[in-house]
């Protein structure tokens, strides 16, 4: 049986010890390494060793019992979390570590809801406890308080047949019940029904012990045998499916895809076609690897639950489902990054060298979303905190031999509409013609940009209407506020006319910006911020204060709820008010409360006007997103200012119509 084992949990819990461990144990490595020593299997980067913390989500393979087991050592640190997420899809099973002297703190309860989002089976190892304050029973009501569901601990695989460990499967399991009620329960019968709850999520089973002393390690791994399974070998003849989870590239330059075997068997030369633009790319597997940390070894052939990292694929993305016949469409993730900072050369790198090295780190962490903008000719970056962009830099340096720094980060906004409102578009320089009617609807929250067509096409070919909705999807429209992009909005083409002779594709795409941009400027507009859902656990005595901070920040909070010995506020808040919050919510706390902050979307702004006036954007200067239309007359092309626009589109359109009557007639 054929396992993937993602460990995960809030930093400095002992992840990494924990996962060295289990590597040592069933004997894949002489001797457990340590962070403290620089000595792990796992942390294999410069920057893993120097900062002592995990960075990037490296993968082992080990065996024990007869079942493979593909180990995913995932980063603990909020600002990489989104690497630690990706990875959840390769997961059949997670690991999730709690410092006992700790308790559950407040990324652990992140963690936790996002492996639920992905139903991902998820067992608890309490660790360091034998560090004095540790008390099991504290910290499981605190699981149930802070995270829910039902907990079972169990000191080791044989715990599994106890008649505690019958009961709480029988009150969870009407069948099992029945025969637990009339004494005809056998082990493995009670075995089976754990496993089914612990797949549904319905069960999660808790071990201790201290990782840096491999105390409780063995016993979890009997509770890991007994406890997860997967039925891999009869996906092995289904139609191929894998999903990639991670993109590297190794010292050679190679461009390296990692993914989850999901159905189906994995060939070298394999060919795989991918849509590309208005083509196909044919690519082909050229290296099948498993790896061990840093090292790794080839393969012929890979099959159903394996997990591999393949060369020679160039398209496919972390998230991207590939399939037989190509690709599916890219995974939405639950976290976003929170701030966007600009990139500043220090040695005065080319901009086409520099966006190349960056676009390579994107690829990598698709998160960043490196953006140039044209009119500033700054290079934005996308990051979950500060402790990244000082990754980012050495990453820079060490594999670009490139020296740069962030300026300071900023919250990064988008603008929407709040009705609809219709555009107008028209592109005709000498020789070229296009024109597009188009109508800006709200969109849902979150929804993006979308298209849809009402347009005939008797007024305009379906070629011609596919070309209008490439160019709205292709670009990042700005708004007219600040110039951030346009987002939760519904492009819908009207009316559009093309030229016999003159028309070419290009047209097409000033006639569309030009069309979205004018109805922006007859819109009302909003700045959006982004939000944090957020979770804040107390002792009674402050929750005063922290209502009353929830208000100063601009938050809405549920009203609280007595949790056992906490208070439980519920609530979200703008991004910018409550990023550092933490810090401050522990120092007055004494280090006794908690908050758990998630992504939770964009909102209009709480500070609109101030935004505008701070982010000083020049919609006329902005030569990048003309909203004039562009028009013809006696072999001259002129310039008509979007007010005007809408009325001498409609002018000519009259005229045209005339022309086209009086040839008729003659």
């Amino acid at each position: 049986m054929k396992k993937t084992i993602g460990i995960a949990a809030h930093v400095d819990a002992g992840k990494t010890t924990f996962s060295e461990q289990l590597l040592f144990r069933t004997g894949r490595i002489r001797e457990a390494g340590r962070v403290d020593h620089q000595t792990s299997c796992l942390d294999t980067h410069s920057i893993e060793k120097a900062r002592g913390i995990t960075i990037f989500a490296d993968q082992a393979v080990f065996s024990y019992r007869d079942d493979t087991y593909y180990l995913l050592d995932t980063p603990g640190h909020v600002d990489f979390s989104a690497e630690t997420e990706r990875a959840m899809a390769a997961m059949d099973a997670a690991v999730l570590l709690i410092n006992g002297s700790a308790g559950v703190q407040a990324h652990t309860i992140t963690l936790f809801r996002l492996l639920a989002r992905y139903q991902v089976p998820v067992l608890f190892f309490f660790n360091k406890t034998d560090l004095e304050g540790y008390r099991r029973d504290l910290v499981l009501d605190e699981l149930k308080t802070k995270c829910g569901g039902d907990y079972l601990f169990l000191k080791d695989g044989s715990d599994i047949r106890s008649e505690r460990a019958a009961e709480f499967a029988a009150e969870r399991d009407d069948a099992l019940l029945e025969a637990y009620l009339e004494g005809n329960l056998r082990p493995e019968t009670v075995k089976d029904s754990l496993r089914g709850l612990v797949r549904e999520r319905r069960c999660f089973p808790v071990c201790e012990g201290s990782a840096l002393k491999g105390t409780g390690v063995g016993e979890f791994l009997e509770v890991l045998s007994e406890l997860t399974e997967t039925s891999y070998e009869r996906e092995a003849v289904s139609p191929f499916l894998a999903e990639v989870y991670k993109i590297r590239y190794d010292d050679k330059g190679n461009r390296v895809t990692y993914m989850k075997l999901k159905a189906g068997r994995l060939l070298v030369r394999q060919e795989f076609r991918f849509p590309l633009g208005d083509g196909v790319s044919a690519e082909k597997v050229n290296e099948i690897r498993v790896y061990q940390g840093k090292k790794y070894e080839t393969r012929d052939q890979a099959e159903a639950g394996d997990l591999v990292a393949v060369t020679g694929l160039r398209t496919p993305g972390c998230g991207w489902r590939i399939t037989k016949a190509g690709c599916e469409p890219e995974e939405r993730y639950q976290l976003a990054p929170a701030l966007q900072a600009a990139v500043r050369s220090l040695d005065g790198a080319d901009p086409a060298h520099l966006m190349e090295a960056l676009h390579r780190l994107d690829e990598e962490d698709p998160m960043l979303s490196v953006n140039w903008q044209r009119a500033t000719g700054e290079i934005l970056v996308h990051v979950m905190g500060k402790i990244q962009l000082e990754v980012l830099e050495q990453l820079m340096r060490e594999r670009f031999g490139m020296a740069i720094e962030f300026l300071k980060p900023e919250i990064p906004y988008r603008e929407t509409i709040e009705k609809s409102v219709a555009g107008y578009g028209h592109f005709e320089p000498l020789r070229h013609f296009a024109e597009v009617q188009v109508r800006l609807d709200p969109g849902e929250p979150g929804s993006g940009i979308t298209f849809s067509s009402e347009c005939s096409p008797d007024s305009l070919s379906q070629n011609y209407q596919h070309l209008v909705e490439v160019h709205v999807k292709e670009k990042e429209h700005a708004g007219i506020l600040t110039g951030s992009p346009l987002t939760d909005v519904r492009v819908v083409l009207l009316h559009g006319r093309a030229h016999e002779k003159h028309t070419e594709g290009g047209d097409f795409r000033e006639a569309t910006y030009r069309a979205v941009r004018q109805a922006l400027e007859k819109s009302q507009s909003v700045v959006l911020e982004p939000w944090y859902h957020f979770d804040i656990y107390v002792e009674a005595g402050v929750m005063g204060r922290v209502m009353t901070d929830i208000t100063k920040r601009s938050g809405e909070c549920r009203p609280p709820r007595q949790e056992g010995d906490l208070v439980h506020i519920e609530g979200e808040g703008p991004v910018e008010t409550f990023l550092d919050y933490s810090s401050e919510l522990i120092s007055f706390t004494g280090g006794r409360g908690s908050i758990s902050l998630m992504p939770d979307g964009y909102r209009r702004c709480h500070n609109e006007a101030e935004v505008i006036a701070a982010i000083g954007y020049d919609k006329e200067a902005d030569t990048e997103n003309p909203s004039s239309s562009v028009f013809c007359a006696k072999g001259l092309s002129f310039l008509v200012p979007w007010q005007e626009a809408e009325q001498y589109i409609s002018t000519k359109a009259k005229e045209a119509r005339k022309v086209l009557e009086s040839v008729k007639k003659q």
